[in-house]
């Protein structure tokens, strides 16, 4: 059985309280079945605060060198002036592994969609992927500056970068629905326009999938209004960043949503979508479940580990439908008593 090797940046604020909860269900559910090394390393305000970096050379060198990497939530308060905040540490980790496409499964559960502020009736049967490129447009576009008066960003987006992430997500919807929607802004800009010219080049290798357009204002009015149109949704890094959240709402809470960032080559990165929450950390009432089922995905899709990753998801399902959760989807227990309860439903 070959060793595999998991980097594990922990966090701050509640991350290093959901990565524990993780990674207590990571060993129970792989005991005599799955050999892992977890590797610790400095990441985010936590480097910060050892070496004044968010990404120290060591933790790239390391993920890179790894076979996956899982990620908690970092950021906070504490490091809003920072010279190089957190932040600033997470996009150079995806450039540095190379991960330009971040897909994030937006799936209603039964069980908690009387949680979701929309009506049971509309989101009954949810079940799409949102894919996001993630290492260009305007976040990392040049020139960039402000002064006291003015500002400017900048968003470039070449033909490759385009065709990498719709090839990415047309080979997923072909395992899917079959069913894409490209979502941007083609009436106004041109990088948008470029992305429709790419589409209708590549959606020809890929007869028997559906592709529509959707403008980025429409697509999000229709995400509430009509989530079960969609299957998988393929679309610049802005409007990705800010529908995946959209659409987390959907579920009823931030706190059991997993996503994965991947590249042509090297691990994928694991994290959940919510982030720091220093509002509750140390209260021991954070939700380990989009941590869990963060790691349930990296079995899944890093080690083809199926029927652990089906364990995980059946005893995790169980501790819902028990009632056995955090404040966050209306319950009472703690992160320990949550973690505690899909561990004996593992073992059970």
């Amino acid at each position: 059985m070959t060793t595999k090797k998991i980097a594990v940046l922990r966090g701050d604020y509640i991350g290093p309280e959901i990565m524990t909860a993780g990674l207590a269900v990571l060993a129970a559910a792989c005991t005599g079945k799955f050999a892992y090394q977890i590797q610790d390393l400095p990441f985010g305000g936590q480097a910060i605060d050892a070496v004044g970096d968010p990404l120290p050379a060591e933790t790239i060198h390391s993920c890179q060198n790894a076979d996956a990497v899982l990620l908690s939530a970092i950021g906070g308060p504490k490091w809003d002036q920072a010279k190089k905040r957190p932040e600033a540490g997470l996009l150079q980790i995806r450039n540095e592994l190379q991960l330009f496409a971040n897909i994030r499964p937006t799936r209603v559960d039964p069980i908690l969609a009387q949680n979701s502020p929309v009506k049971e009736a509309v989101i009954q049967g949810t079940n799409f992927v949102i894919v996001r490129e993630l290492t260009s447009g305007i976040y990392f576009g040049q020139p960039r500056k402000q002064t006291a008066t003015a500002a400017l960003d900048t968003s470039t987006y070449t033909k490759q970068e385009i065709e990498r992430i719709l090839r990415l997500g047309f080979k997923m919807s072909e395992h899917r629905q079959k069913h894409v929607t490209i979502v941007d802004k083609a009436n106004v800009l041109a990088t948008s326009k470029l992305w429709r010219q790419v589409t209708q080049q590549v959606q020809a290798d890929f007869p028997t999938v559906k592709v529509d357009f959707s403008y980025v204002d429409a697509a999000s009015m229709k995400l509430i209004s009509q989530p079960t149109f969609f299957d998988v949704i393929i679309t610049a890094n802005l409007f990705g960043d800010i529908l995946s959240d959209e659409a987390s709402v959907l579920t009823g809470s931030l706190g059991t949503i997993p996503s994965m960032s991947a590249g042509n080559n090297g691990p994928n990165l694991y994290e959940p979508i919510h982030g720091s929450a220093p509002d509750i950390a140390g209260k021991g009432i954070a939700d380990p479940l989009a941590m869990i089922q963060s790691i349930e995905m990296m079995l899944r899709e890093s080690f083809h580990e199926n029927q652990i990753a089906d364990q995980i998801a059946v005893a995790v399902r169980q501790t819902i439908k028990a009632g056995i959760v955090t404040p966050d989807l209306g319950g009472h227990a703690t992160t320990k008593e949550v973690t505690a309860k899909i561990i004996e439903n593992l073992k059970g």
